[in-house]
């Protein structure tokens, strides 16, 4: 079967700057232990895009700005409650995604394609991801680079949920929950053996997965975002069986 490149570009340019900040992210996260945190707010943004939805918000500034506002609101509900109580942070993180997947599902019950809406929210189109988007979601993942890269120790932990939220608000509408969730957290585990060149072993992987999950879908005709998940689970696994059995002398430069 020969495979159209040019249908696939787009996609994969999506699914490369999305690990541009999933991957970073995504090893404080793990390095913090809150594993949950991007399912929990990934939901909520989703929350918000459902209900625009239902208020028949057909404008994408209405769409993007009622996701990132219950993105926001997540994010500063768990900063809170991380400071009240922070023993049990991560369950309080589980409590809130599926409190509010349950919430979208009572929001989309007299939906007639409220099915169809649910799992374009967990899966995603990132097939259909046409260039057009892409310019916007660069422009803001650059800007939560520079800070994330210039200034985390300014940041404090208010700003890391402020740009945790920004960040799965707009990715969340481009590839998807699931697949927001397994960028974040495979590359991170995957390298997470490695004392030296993480962040580039992750883009790595990141980036090989994506290629390998899109190939998949394209020669099968399979589900694009779950081809990339399983692919990216599948190959961050492999990753990280080979990286625990090296030695830690053979890492030579420090990501």
């Amino acid at each position: 079967m020969n495979i159209d490149i040019g249908l696939l570009a787009a996609p994969l340019a999506a699914g490369l700057l999305v690990l541009a900040t999933h991957v970073p992210l995504g090893m404080e996260v793990l390095k913090r232990g809150i594993i949950f945190i991007d399912l929990a707010i990934a939901q909520v943004a989703g929350l918000g895009v459902m209900v625009a939805l239902l208020m028949d918000w057909q404008a994408p500034l209405a769409v993007q700005s009622a996701a990132a506002g219950a993105a926001l609101g997540g994010a500063l509900l768990l900063h809170w409650t991380e400071r009240r109580w922070p023993a049990v942070q991560e369950a309080l993180i589980g409590l809130l995604f599926v409190t509010a997947a349950a919430a979208g599902i009572l929001l989309l019950a007299g939906n007639p394609h409220g099915g169809e809406h649910l799992q374009d929210l967990l899966a995603g189109q990132i097939l259909w991801v046409g260039w057009a988007r892409l310019l916007p979601v660069a422009l803001l993942y650059a800007t939560i680079l520079a800070l994330w890269f210039l200034a985390r120790e300014r940041l404090g932990r208010f700003g890391f949920y402020l740009l945790f939220a920004l960040m799965v608000t707009a990715s969340v509408q481009l590839v998807g929950v699931l697949l927001v969730f397994a960028s974040l957290i495979a590359p991170a585990v995957a390298v997470s053996a490695l004392r030296h060149r993480r962040l580039a072993a992750g883009y790595g992987i990141g980036a090989l997965a994506y290629m390998a999950g899109l190939t998949l879908s394209a020669v099968a005709d399979l589900p694009a975002g779950a081809a990339i998940v399983c692919s990216l689970v599948g190959i961050s696994f492999i990753a990280l069986a080979a990286f625990s059995r090296r030695p830690a002398s053979t890492d030579l430069l420090q990501a």
